[in-house]
């Protein structure tokens, strides 16, 4: 076992459980030779001389590797043990004990390998829940890190409708992230699929791959955050965006929960509401009377540029100038149907004194 790099870079107590599994196998072998009328099935047992927590530390490949270098060790040693005339019988029940002895292995990973998957699948439904209840303590990010979470260059938050009874396409979703570098953890609430996602490659792309793995239906982006910690806000963010979204039915998908402010707005949304006060409104307060001005006379005049000027007595390429200046300030184009809408509704909230 010393020839093998994997063996002698496990610490003291790990390689003596190694051992102690090694001399069950040898132990169980040399009772059924005694014995020609056991079946030769080797019992997972023997590897319960172990610590279940050994089956992470060795892999099942190495497993393997270490079985066949037992197994060569006795083949080499068959000469000098066996009796006269039984060499060749000893040499196949070598083999023949070895390969069940590979079977019983495989059982015992597999059997660990369920356990963790449900392991894994508390843990993350209790880090989701934790992350819609805003408790994003060290304990949570210890159990996300559990997880794969590492500390990725941007986190984003997706909601979307529930796959119709696969929870596979739940973990083929899941599966897809992980192998392209991505840290995501997915649950459920309220009849919505929630995938945190962790990148530090391209967002857009990233994003758009996730979405590709939701079922049929809308999918919305939160708001773009740092870290966990201020994940529970930008889950809020998406969860009123997808409540919202069968309001604009020729959404893109994914759709940023932003581009949904009005239509949030309008189902009750108080964060919508307060973002639209504060990044339109409030800017073009600020900016001086003339760009507020403008705004609502030509949403008014029904984006009528000559018409607008006439009204507020300007060149109509004042009235352009100053739509551009709008455009810059608040990011929205009054141009644009959407956009318009969205400023138009913000006028109207500053208008009645809701802040």
């Amino acid at each position: 076992m010393a020839t093998l790099p994997w063996f002698v870079s496990l610490p003291p107590d790990e390689r003596s459980y190694v051992g102690l599994v090694v001399q069950a196998a040898l132990d169980e072998f040399a009772a059924w030779l005694r014995d020609p009328t056991r079946s030769p099935k080797a019992d997972p047992g023997i590897f319960s001389v172990a610590p279940r927590a050994l089956a992470r530390a060795v892999t099942l490949q190495q497993t393997v590797q270490l079985i066949r270098a037992t197994v060569e060790v006795l083949e080499t040693a068959i000469p000098s043990i066996a009796a006269p005339g039984e060499a060749d019988a000893l040499e196949h029940a070598v083999l023949r004990y070895s390969r069940e002895v590979a079977f019983a292995a495989a059982e015992v990973y597999a059997a660990a390998a369920e356990e963790r998957g449900a392991w894994d699948a508390r843990t993350e439904a209790g880090v989701v829940d934790a992350l819609l209840r805003g408790d994003v303590g060290e304990a949570v990010q210890t159990r996300a890190a559990a997880l794969g979470w590492t500390r990725p260059a941007w986190v984003v938050v997706l909601a979307g409708s529930l796959p119709d009874g696969d929870d596979g396409q739940v973990a083929d979703l899941r599966a897809a992230g992980r192998r392209t570098g991505l840290c995501l953890l997915a649950g459920e609430y309220g009849g919505q699929l929630l995938v945190v996602v962790g990148g530090d490659g391209s967002r857009e792309r990233s994003v758009t791959q996730v979405a590709g793995g939701f079922p049929p239906g809308p999918v919305v982006t939160g708001p773009v955050v740092a870290d966990l910690a201020e994940v529970p806000a930008s889950i809020q963010e998406a969860r009123a965006a997808l409540t919202a979204v069968v309001a604009w039915p020729e959404a893109p998908r994914p759709v940023a929960s932003s581009e949904l402010l009005a239509e949030r707005t309008v189902v009750g949304d108080e964060t919508a509401r307060r973002r639209l006060l504060q990044e339109v409104h409030a800017p073009l307060l600020a900016a001086g009377g003339d760009l507020l001005l403008t705004a609502s006379a030509y949403l008014e005049e029904g984006g009528a540029v000559e018409a607008t000027a006439r009204r507020l007595f300007l060149h109509p390429n004042t009235v352009r100038y100053r739509l551009r200046k709008i455009a810059e300030t608040v990011g929205r184009d009054l141009t644009q149907a959407r956009d318009a809408q969205v400023v138009r509704l913000a006028l109207v909230l500053g208008r009645v004194g809701l802040d």
